[in-house]
């Protein structure tokens, strides 16, 4: 037999196969494309909010409908993770990203071409299934293209900028757009998309699992977070007391508990049952849901606030959150060498603090306060996002093997979308509530602030990063 080809010093054939310069083609392209994926999948959860009066104008239909065109996309998107992350690794990271942003670049189609309200929010509930399949693999992706951690340490803060851009540009683009056509808010995903999958195609295959489907665990699961995303996005407008409030939420323990019960049971979990005996786990999927819930809570409060209370107009609510969200913007890229310096622990505990003393800091101010001052302590939530977010993916990415990447990606982007939701839905209901509007403001602040807090005291558990041991 003759002996597996192999370099002069004993390397490994793959080595001689696939060279460095070789490899960092493909991880570039990797990286390029799981940006760009990540783009598109965040711009469409902000962009539309803006075009929604012109919508409403050109296809018809009541508030209902345009609720559900936002609420649409965002239930399939929280209830699908868990299981695109399971498929993500079942079939490999890049045929499930590929496929989910194909279908994705579909939807956006169809929703451009949408004749009525009706097929608008199908469409939509399509194109946040496919995000759902997007965004697990993206992650998985750069787990797979970057096999040291250093490295994907800095490829998850280039990956973070996808992000970062669509949120800060969003709202703007969205409203440029729509001056001259809403639909081509919808068209502009498509060459994105198309350069997204070329860029995937020179990427290296990912290898898939061959282990069986848990179709149980599917269900169950699936169930589970639609009801429960459901139930939130409900409690928003009817209050948690609604009977079919309540009855989703019932539905989503019941369904919550079949899946845990499924998952100790069946041959092959999606989520087995052994990740969640990690710390490091267990403590990254808190700082992803605590995260969610000031970075979201805190824009959906304060702008109402805004403009109830200060009379501002949505331009001018806008302007006050723009230092908040350029901070984040400029500051992300330079995440993982902050992490490299500090240690990503210490990065992410730290903005943790922030978040948590900008929070408290806004909760206290007067109404009448001036806007900069409003402006000036936000931008200390806004730098948690390139302090928390980047580091906690990349501490999670390391504490799992790859072959276990999407589902540990489908479980921490979970938890972040079900922190947005509850954030949305409680803090909705506080504002609500007989005791006054700036009452349930500062209620909510205070609480955000509280779950922030604990989440940093949680987060000193996280094992040290590698850069600084």
């Amino acid at each position: 037999m003759n002996p597996s080809p192999s370099s002069s010093t004993g390397a490994p054939a793959t080595a001689v196969l696939d060279p460095p310069a070789s490899r960092d083609r493909h991880a570039g392209a990797a990286l390029a494309a799981a940006v760009l994926g990540f783009f598109v999948v965040t711009l469409d959860a902000v962009v539309v909010n803006v075009t929604l009066p012109t919508i409403r104008a050109d296809l018809g239909g009541g508030v209902a409908g345009l609720q559900w065109v936002v609420d649409g996309y965002t239930l399939m998107f929280a209830a699908l993770l868990l299981t695109a992350g399971s498929l993500s690794d079942r079939l490999g990271a890049r045929r499930a990203f590929g496929g989910g942003l194909a279908v994705f670049v579909v939807a956006s189609v169809a929703c451009g071409f949408a004749p009525d309200l009706a097929a608008l929010v199908a469409a939509r509930f399509v194109q946040g299934a496919a995000a759902a399949g997007v965004m697990p693999a993206s992650m998985a992706l750069l787990r797979e293209a970057y096999p040291d951690a250093r490295t994907r340490g800095r490829a998850i803060a280039v990956w973070a900028m996808g992000g970062a851009v669509a949120s800060s540009c969003g709202p703007v683009l969205g409203g440029a757009l729509t001056q001259l056509d809403w639909r081509l808010v919808f068209f502009l995903n498509v060459p994105v998309g198309a350069v997204a999958l070329v860029l995937l195609s020179r990427a290296r295959r990912s290898v898939p699992r061959a282990v069986p489907f848990d179709v149980l665990g599917q269900v169950t699961s699936g169930i589970a977070m639609v009801a429960l995303t459901f139930g939130v996005i409900e409690a928003g407008a009817r209050g948690f007391g609604d009977p079919v409030v309540v009855a989703a939420l019932a539905a989503a323990v019941l369904a919550a508990a079949g899946f845990v019960l499924a998952q100790r049971r069946v041959a092959h979990p999606m989520v087995p049952p052994g990740m969640f005996r990690s710390r490091t786990v267990v403590i990254t999927v808190a700082v992803g849901f605590a995260f969610m819930v000031g970075y979201y809570g805190l824009p959906f409060v304060v702008s109402l606030f805004l403009q109830q209370e200060r009379s501002l107009n949505a331009l001018r609510t806008g302007a006050v959150f723009l230092p908040m969200m350029l901070v984040g913007l400029v500051l992300t890229p330079f995440s993982a060498r902050l992490a490299e310096r500090f240690g990503r622990r210490t990065l992410i505990v730290a903005g943790l603090v922030l978040m948590t003393v900008g929070l408290a800091a806004v909760a206290m101010l007067p109404a009448s306060v001036p806007l900069w001052a409003f402006a000036a302590l936000m931008v200390l939530i806004g730098l948690g996002g390139p302090t928390v977010s980047p580091p906690a993916t990349a501490v999670l990415l390391d504490a799992v093997p790859h072959e276990g990447a999407g589902v540990a990606s489908g479980v921490f982007n979970t938890s972040r979308q079900v922190g947005g939701a509850l954030a949305v839905a409680v803090f909705g209901g506080l504002l609500s509530q007989p005791g006054g509007f700036v009452r349930g403001v500062h209620t909510s602040l205070w609480m955000a602030a509280g779950v922030l807090a604990v989440t940093a005291v949680l987060a000193l558990f996280l094992p040290i990063s590698k850069e600084n041991s």
